[in-house]
């Protein structure tokens, strides 16, 4: 999405609060900083607003610029394409059931949004088990707590980060003589381990040898990537 086409995104936003009852151009001049003209000359679109003003004008109304994009902006910018003008990405980190279940991730599911290099992101190497998880916003963070966390520990533990690549539900080893970690649906919710297949049934495998082994059957022909949610691309401490 242009600067441009953010402004635009703004005014209407804007334009529908005002209309609503809920805003007037005098209290958003005043909670922003500026005069009425200069609200009132946003709005008609005879003035644009320098990123500063914007900003001011964001925060006035309580949001950012990730809530004027659309989820297909989101799921191409988290996607982060090669070649981009900036050094970091923001992460949208999410909870669990949106990371196993929302295909684009819309503001409403965002907790928060971490900054990543977009050099490391660009280099992660993809592997979907299925071309239709090509469409899916690819990074995500989810923080794991509790047993779940105990269980990989001392890989990490509770309060850890992790960066989920969405777009890598292939079984295959992406380094050599290295395992990866998984984030699995489980039930009602996700599972983080390590992942092995055996017929038709995934073996779960904790790296913390106190606790067990699980099973995982797959039911009415399924493959393992529809069980798997992506591959565990990075840990960070809590934040």
């Amino acid at each position: 999405m242009t600067f441009v086409a953010l402004q635009e995104s703004l005014r209407k936003e804007l334009r529908k609060r005002i209309d609503a009852g809920g805003l007037t151009g005098m209290e958003l001049a005043r909670r922003a900083g500026f005069t009425q003209a200069h609200i009132s000359n946003f709005l008609n679109r005879k003035r644009g607003l320098k990123l500063t003003a914007l900003d001011r004008v964001l925060r006035a109304i309580g949001q950012s610029v990730y809530d004027l994009l659309n989820p297909h902006e989101l799921a191409r910018f988290a996607a982060v394409p090669a070649g981009a003008a900036t050094d970091y990405a923001e992460v949208p980190l999410v909870e669990a059931i949106h990371a196993a279940g929302s295909e684009v991730i819309v503001n409403e599911e965002v907790k928060d949004l971490l900054p990543y290099e977009r050099g490391m992101l660009s280099r992660i190497r993809a592997e979907p088990a299925s071309p239709a998880r090509k469409s899916w916003t690819r990074f995500v963070l989810i923080r794991v707590e509790g047993k779940e966390a105990l269980s990989m520990w001392p890989r990490f533990g509770p309060g850890a980060i992790l960066l989920l690549d969405r777009h890598y539900t292939s079984l295959r080893p992406y380094r050599k003589d290295d395992r990866n970690i998984y984030v699995a649906r489980k039930g009602d919710g996700l599972t983080v381990r390590y992942v092995d297949l055996s017929g038709t049934v995934l073996i779960l495998r904790p790296h913390n040898s106190d606790y067990p082994i699980e099973l995982l059957p797959m039911e009415g022909g399924q493959n393992p990537g529809e069980r798997i949610v992506g591959r565990v691309a990075h840990i960070a401490l809590e934040a």
